[in-house]
C-alpha cells in the first residue's frame, strides 16, 4: 500500500511546483509592467493630478497671489463664483463661443477636405494653405486679425465700404465682438479638422462606393449620405471632441483683441480665471473658477462622447 501513496505524493509535487512557477511568472510580469509604465504614471501624477489637487486646496482658502499667509474659507469661494453675475456671463459666452466654433470647424473642415480630395491637382498646396493657421502662433494671428478688423484702415471695413455694405467697429461692439472671435476660432482650427478628414477619406474603401453605385446611390449627395459620412464617424467624433476642448480653452485671441470687453461681451471662463488670479490677485477665487471650469469641461466632454458614440459606425 505504500507504493501507491508514494506515487500519489510524487504526482502532487510537479503540480505544486507548476503553480509556484506560474505565480512567480505573474509577479515578474506585473513588476515589468510597473517598471515600464512607472515613468508615465509618475509624470501623469506630477504634471496633472498633483496640480489639480493643489488648485482644489487653494480654492478652499482666501489666498492672494504673493501673500505669505492664508485662511481656510471652505466653500465660500464656490458660493461666490455661482453668485457672481460676471461668472455667469462668461459661462454663457463660453457656451456660445463653443457652439459656433465646433460645428463651424467640423462642417467647413469636411467640405474643404471633400473639395481637396475631389481635385486632380494642387492638393498639397491647398492642404498646406489651409493648415498654416493651425501652425501659426495664436498671438501673431490675433494681431493680424486686429489689423484686418481695424474700424477705419482695416481691410474688412474698407472692402465692405467699397461694395456699399455697412461697416462696424467689430471688436468694440457688444453685438459683434464674440461672434467675430468665434469666426477667428473657426479659422484657426479649420486646418486641423481638414487634415483629419482627409486622412479619413483616404481610408474609405473604394468598394463601398462601387456597391453604392450598384444600389442606385450614384449621385454625389447619396454617396455622401450613405457611405462617406457613416465611415467618417470615428474621425468626426474625434474632431468634435478635440475642437470643443480647444474652444473651451480659448484665451490668446481674447486677451490680445478684446480683454473680455466691451463690458463682459467677450468674457470667457479661461479669461475670467486669468483676470481674477493674476490681475486682481484673488487666487483663491480664481482657483475655484478653475475647479468649476474643469468640472464643466470634463462633464460636457464625457456627455458629448457618449452621445456621439451611439451614432458612430466603427469598421
Amino acid at each position: 500500500m505504500s507504493a501507491p501513496l508514494a506515487l500519489s505524493g510524487s504526482s502532487d509535487e510537479p503540480s505544486a511546483t507548476g503553480a509556484s512557477l506560474h505565480r512567480r511568472s505573474a509577479r515578474m510580469e506585473a513588476l515589468a509592467a510597473w517598471i515600464l509604465a512607472g515613468p508615465a504614471v509618475l509624470l501623469l501624477l506630477i504634471l496633472f493630478f498633483l496640480p489639480v489637487m493643489g488648485v482644489f486646496v487653494i480654492a478652499l482658502t482666501d489666498w492672494k497671489f504673493g501673500a505669505l499667509s492664508l485662511s481656510f474659507v471652505g466653500l465660500a469661494n464656490f458660493r461666490e463664483v455661482f453668485a457672481d453675475p460676471g461668472f455667469r456671463a462668461s459661462l454663457v459666452n463660453t457656451i456660445v463661443y463653443v457652439l459656433i466654433v465646433v460645428p463651424g470647424t467640423a462642417i467647413l473642415g469636411l467640405l474643404i477636405a471633400l473639395l481637396i480630395e475631389s481635385g486632380k491637382s494642387w492638393r498639397s498646396f491647398y492642404r498646406a494653405i489651409h493648415f498654416l493657421p493651425f501652425m501659426a502662433t495664436l498671438t501673431a494671428t490675433a494681431i493680424a486679425w486686429e489689423a484686418l478688423l481695424h474700424p477705419t484702415i482695416g481691410l474688412v471695413n474698407q472692402t465692405l465700404d467699397a461694395i456699399g455694405l455697412p461697416t462696424a467697429n467689430w471688436l468694440r461692439n457688444e453685438n459683434t465682438a464674440l461672434p467675430v472671435l468665434a469666426v477667428i476660432g473657426v479659422w484657426q482650427n479649420l486646418g486641423y479638422a481638414m487634415v483629419l478628414f482627409l486622412a479619413g477619406l483616404k481610408s474609405i474603401p473604394q468598394d463601398l462606393y462601387d456597391a453604392a453605385d450598384v444600389d442606385g446611390a450614384d449621385l454625389w449627395l447619396d454617396r455622401l449620405r450613405t457611405v462617406t459620412l457613416p465611415m467618417l464617424g470615428p474621425i468626426s467624433m474625434f474632431v468634435v471632441i478635440v475642437v470643443a476642448l480647444r474652444a473651451f480653452e480659448a484665451f490668446d485671441t481674447i486677451k490680445t483683441l478684446t480683454q473680455g470687453g466691451p463690458g463682459h461681451a467677450s468674457d470667457v471662463l479661461l479669461y475670467t480665471l486669468y483676470r481674477e488670479s493674476f490681475e486682481y490677485l484673488r487666487t483663491g477665487y480664481g482657483a475655484a473658477v478653475a475647479v468649476v471650469f474643469l468640472a464643466i469641461v470634463v462633464t460636457l466632454t464625457l456627455v458629448q462622447a457618449q452621445l456621439m458614440d451611439r451614432k458612430v459606425h466603427y469598421q
